[in-house]
């Protein structure tokens, strides 16, 4: 006899598998989002379903990582030539509107 063909459906299931975060995990996204000590507990406590006395000493033993500038400097300084610095002028030009009547 011939086995029987399984179902396409039993070989497209997709199972997902759900990690709740641990605290560390929440106590670096907080440090992420502000660097005030008090708003890091409230956040990190909210994240994780739990009351700020518990999520406290673990948010004062971490130690936050140093947040580097996403500032980009006001004026870049491109390498001189001898007929003198090279200027670089940037221009937004608006889309044309097109009215119908």
């Amino acid at each position: 006899m011939l086995a029987k063909k399984k179902s396409s459906e039993s070989r497209n299931r997709r199972v997902t598998r759900v990690e709740p975060p641990v605290l560390e995990e929440a106590v670096v996204a907080a440090q992420g989002l502000t660097d005030d000590i008090e708003s890091q507990i409230e956040i990190a406590a909210q994240l994780m379903g739990l009351p700020e006395d518990e999520v406290r000493p673990v948010v004062l033993k971490s130690v936050p990582q140093p947040r580097r500038s996403e500032r980009l400097p006001e004026r870049m300084i491109m390498s001189e030539r001898s007929e003198g610095p090279r200027v670089v002028v940037v221009e937004r030009k608006r889309p044309r509107l097109v009215m119908q009547r």
